[in-house]
């Protein structure tokens, strides 16, 4: 099984506060309560990873109802490893990423997608951002500067490109007055 990053277990704690808010602006969801407990023993024990099977079931579960919700698999149908490279150069995943990707645990492609996300090598991180964020369903925003670190990452260009295309402006200048 696969350590599940630091990273995730908060994604999944944001997600439930968004999902499931405190009706009282005090108390938290059991499910972000299950989930901060998981994440404060890697605070204090200064861990990034947990194994997915040694996660209290209440934790895994609430984290397993956050993952539902995010695209399963990277590829944005551009894959070059049928062409025979040996890491995709559309999603970034390995060939045997790609062809062992139905078997893996949600924890092991939770790794995967976050190797692929920091390294923002492939395609679907600059020239094909906004076709793989449509393709994954993730939201059709126009992309901003920085998003790299989001996951959510596109070249300056591809930025530009896609504020044009969608009638996005500029904010307006304010000018000095005379």
């Amino acid at each position: 099984m696969a350590a599940l990053h630091i990273t995730d277990i908060e994604a999944a704690i944001n997600w439930w506060r968004e999902h499931s808010p405190s009706p009282d602006g005090i108390t938290a969801c059991t499910e972000v309560r299950t989930l901060a407990e998981v994440y404060a023993l890697l605070v204090y024990h200064h861990e990034v990873e947990v194994d997915e099977t040694s996660m209290p079931r209440p934790a895994r579960e609430a984290w397993l109802a956050w993952y539902a919700h995010t695209p399963d698999a990277p590829c944005i149908a551009i894959c070059s490893t049928a062409q025979g490279d040996a890491v995709c150069k559309g999603c970034g995943r390995t060939e045997l990423e790609v062809q062992h990707w139905p078997q893996m645990t949600p924890g092991e492609k939770r790794v995967v997608w976050r190797r692929i996300t920091q390294e923002a090598k492939a395609w679907r991180f600059n020239r094909y951002a906004e076709r793989a964020r449509r393709a994954s369903g993730i939201d059709h925003a126009p992309l901003r500067d920085g998003d790299a670190a989001s996951g959510r990452a596109a070249a300056p260009d591809a930025v530009r490109a896609v504020r044009a295309a969608s009638g996005a402006t500029a904010a307006p200048v304010a000018r000095p007055q005379a």
